[in-house]
């Protein structure tokens, strides 16, 4: 990542909430010439609905700068992989599965010109490394939804920032609902290679006694956004018990420093106690104050202006341009990446980490909100709601 280029995200004062939809930061108005996060996806209007995640870099007119290579301001595979210290780690070829909604005409296009970019070999279905199903596993895909397959191009890019041998296998779902999203997450566990699935999306609060068949899978990395609305609760299905709660931070680099780079609590990252769902028991003795499900369990970059990441995206069905992504949509798919590199995926994944906290950074700077118990909203040693147990030092802790 070059020298940071806009402000930190909006604080949580300034997010608009409902209390159905976890969702992204509301684009606020900003000075000519100054860029701020918009999300790409349209927000939650009923339960058992989810949105996207994924935060883009605008002006003020809410058009992304045209760009012709990666933004100056984003974080690309080289500065990833040294910030949470991955270089030099592989996969052996073990798969990622991103479970989205909805179609992404050229994905296969211009997910290989994002890596040719950065020198990563290609990912095709020709050689085997990219497969793209409906969320019954078959070939005949949905109908292209543009905000959905922006956040699709951001989720191939981060596995393959993170992972560059990983293979990948997107699962496209017919709708937003949970039970399509949901039937895809199963159809993704069933692809041969895969040990992570990653999604990038959320609604409100739900239970695991309505949808946590579609996501417990023991053996299976499944990682799960957090938000980007900041302290407010539960969010589906990050406070499902069967996943990894993935929060988000704002990484900028720092020279003269050992690791090189500085994280902080990104204000949009979300947390929050389930109203359902069972605590785990690997943080029992964490002190998350939760009496059910706490989140985050760990966390990765997701400030789309200090640690966002360039990625190469659709502007249409035909046309295509870099920008500069973030939200809680940048982190998930970074840690199924590092669940793959480790390949350590027994039983519950999400109880990993919580057995391997020397293995991570800790985050103990910064705040998303104002909350009754400090530590769902602020960092601290040790878990706190917005980044968990911290971000990813090498594979270790996963």
């Amino acid at each position: 990542m070059k020298k940071s280029w806009i402000a930190a995200a909006a604080g949580a004062a300034s997010l608009v909430v409902t209390a159905l939809v976890s969702g992204v930061p509301a684009a606020s108005a900003a000075p000519a010439g100054k860029l701020h996060p918009e999300r790409v996806c349209h927000s939650v209007a009923t339960r058992g609905e989810a949105t996207c995640h994924a935060l883009k870099m605008v002006d003020a007119k809410g058009v992304a700068p045209a760009a012709t290579a990666p933004p100056a301001g984003g974080l690309d595979p080289a500065e990833l992989k040294d910030a949470y210290k991955l270089t030099g780690l592989a996969s052996g070829g073990r798969t990622v599965a991103i479970v989205d909604a909805y179609g992404y005409t050229n994905l296969e296009r211009d997910l290989n010109i994002y890596r040719s970019q950065f020198g990563i070999p290609a990912c095709t279905k020709a050689n085997g490394c990219l497969r793209v199903i409906n969320q019954n596993g078959g070939t005949s895909l949905p109908r292209m939804d543009i905000g959905w397959a922006q956040e699709q191009a951001l989720d191939v890019d981060a596995v393959s920032a993170a992972c560059p041998d990983c293979k990948i296998v997107v699962v496209q779902a017919q709708s937003a609902s949970f039970g399509n999203l949901g039937t895809a997450v199963n159809t993704a566990a069933k692809q041969p290679g895969v040990v992570a699935i990653s999604n990038s999306y959320g609604g409100g609060d739900a239970a695991d006694s309505t949808y946590g068949g579609y996501y417990n899978h023991p053996g299976i990395a499944v990682t799960a956004s957090t938000g980007d609305n900041g302290y407010q609760g539960g969010s589906y299905p990050a406070s499902s018990s069967y996943v990894t709660a993935v929060g988000g931070t704002s990484l900028v680099t720092a020279p003269g420093t050992s690791r090189g780079w500085s994280e902080s609590v990104w204000s949009g990252a979300g947390s929050g106690c389930s109203s359902y769902n069972v605590a785990l028991a690997a943080a029992a003795s964490f002190n998350t104050g939760c009496a059910r499900r706490a989140m985050a369990d760990v966390s990765a970059a997701a400030d789309p202006g200090q640690g966002g990441l360039s990625v190469y995206y659709p502007t249409s069905k035909s046309a295509s341009t870099w920008g500069q992504f973030g939200g809680t949509s940048e982190s998930a798919p970074i840690i199924a990446s590092v669940y793959a590199l480790s390949g350590n995926t027994a039983g519950y994944a999400n109880a990993i980490p919580y057995a391997h906290t020397g293995s991570l950074f800790e985050v103990t700077a910064g705040t998303n909100g104002t909350c009754p118990t400090t530590q769902w909203c602020t960092a601290r040693a040790g878990w706190d709601g917005p980044t968990g147990l911290g971000t990813p030092n090498g594979a270790g802790a996963f």
